[in-house]
């Protein structure tokens, strides 16, 4: 296998035979708190609420739309994110946004009822939402603010799994804790993990101010080298709405423990694709990453097809596992590749680019995927759908010297010593 230029590059920027900097330092390990704190409180009350919604009156279709309302307000603020941490700062933003995803939760948990309101149900659920985009954005720009270069990728895969945990765990949990001790003491723990996140923001390590004003996502979405595996990484995320709502749909009624397993598997297989993708990448490049990433989705994404009618239940395990390490891989590999594709003024512009290509595809795959359904079935969409994907890898055409501030050669690892002192964290949170 050969070797990646830019890991070339990035090695250069220390003596031969130094070891490597060290990774998970003190400012990466105080970000870890609010790492946690911000992925347990969004999914302790992310299936939760709409189940809120309904046990106060709601109907179905009223109780769903508080999921919309939250994914709405997320994309819309993924627009302005970076232009507030441009004025703002990275720390003040990722405090207010903590506050914004805790402080609802516990307006929900209030007493006499304030919280069965549906209007302040869905105010909360924008706000949450709101607070949920800024925290994604500022977050990463601090946490790759404390990764070494040339541990990069390593280090995005450590930071997913530290937040994929909590994800994982904290979903059903918030289902479970609400069935057996009521809605309120989830809304207070999600409150509090949030808040206490916040209570961490002030020990941050702020990083090191650029010459160049940061660019806003517009920048970024005209930037060929960011946008191309943005929209590679969307295709993937758009099938990951699709498993996530309708798998138990479609598997036979007798089959629902073989589906909940599934959606165990799935996220626990991309930690581990995120992981040996970062491992790998730093190593090898990024970019080689993304075509077998889409490619190992698109099976799995086949291999489901052919499994949930009638359900075979080793084979859905196997498709959801299979999908799982893909989409890790992709999600890896196009993020790094996209910071490496950038200079420190794009910092936030790429964090709420791909966060919107990650929230935006989920959103679009879902709506698209339920009216393909209709006429097609489950079996015949899954296989339309794994056959889709590798069109995302057609963008991926080089673009050469239109990438903005495209580090090459030695300039790759000898970028101001000011500026990677500490390496910033990105997260799914």
């Amino acid at each position: 296998m050969g070797t990646n230029p830019a890991a070339v590059a990035r090695d250069q920027a220390r003596p031969a035979g130094d070891p490597p900097p060290r990774l998970v330092t003190r400012p990466l390990l105080i970000r870890f708190i609010s790492i946690v704190g911000s992925a347990a409180s969004f999914y302790l009350l992310l299936s939760t609420v709409p189940e809120y919604a309904r046990a106060t009156g709601a109907s179905a279709g009223t109780a769903g739309l508080t999921t919309t309302a939250l994914t709405l307000s997320s994309v819309a603020a993924y627009l302005v994110a970076p232009r507030l941490i441009a004025r703002y700062g990275y720390r003040p933003v990722l405090a207010a946004g903590l506050g914004a995803l805790g402080g609802p939760a516990l307006v929900l948990a209030a007493p006499a009822g304030l919280g069965a309101n549906l209007a302040v149900i869905m105010t909360a659920c924008v706000v949450r939402g709101l607070g949920f985009a800024v925290v994604c954005v500022a977050g990463y720009a601090l946490t790759v603010s404390f990764i070494p270069p040339q541990r990069r990728g390593e280090g995005l895969a450590v930071v997913g799994v530290v937040s994929g945990i909590p994800s994982v765990a904290c979903l059903p949990l918030g289902v479970w804790l609400a069935a057996h001790v009521g809605y309120r003491p989830v809304f207070v723990a999600g409150g509090a993990a949030a808040l206490l996140g916040m209570a961490s923001v002030p020990w941050l390590s702020p990083p090191a101010r650029t010459a160049a004003r940061p660019a806003g996502i517009l920048a970024a979405l005209r930037t060929p080298d960011l946008a191309r595996p943005a929209v590679t990484f969307s295709a993937v995320t758009m099938a990951v709405g699709i498993v996530v709502t309708f798998l138990p749909l479609a598997v036979t009624r007798t089959a629902t423990d073989v589906a909940a397993l599934a959606l165990l598997v799935q996220p626990a297989a991309a930690i581990g694709g995120r992981w040996l993708a970062g491992r790998y990448g730093d190593r090898h490049g990024p970019a080689r990453l993304l075509a077998p990433g889409v490619l190992l989705a698109a099976a799995g994404m086949l291999t489901l097809s052919l499994a949930v009618r009638p359900t075979m239940p080793a084979a859905v395990i196997a498709g959801a596992a299979v999908f799982g390490a893909g989409f890790g891989i992709t999600q890896n590999a196009s993020l790094v590749l996209m910071y490496d594709r950038s200079p420190e003024s794009y910092v936030s512009a790429v964090g709420a680019l791909w966060n919107l290509a990650y929230d935006g595809g989920m959103g679009v795959g879902a709506a698209g995927f339920g009216l393909l359904a209709v006429h097609t079935g489950y079996p015949v969409a899954f296989a339309l759908t794994a056959a889709v994907l590798p069109a995302g890898l057609a963008v991926l055409r080089p673009v050469g010297s239109r990438t903005p501030g495209r580090r090459r050669g030695a300039q790759a690892g000898t970028r101001t010593a000011e500026t990677r002192t500490t390496s910033r964290s990105a997260e799914d949170l």
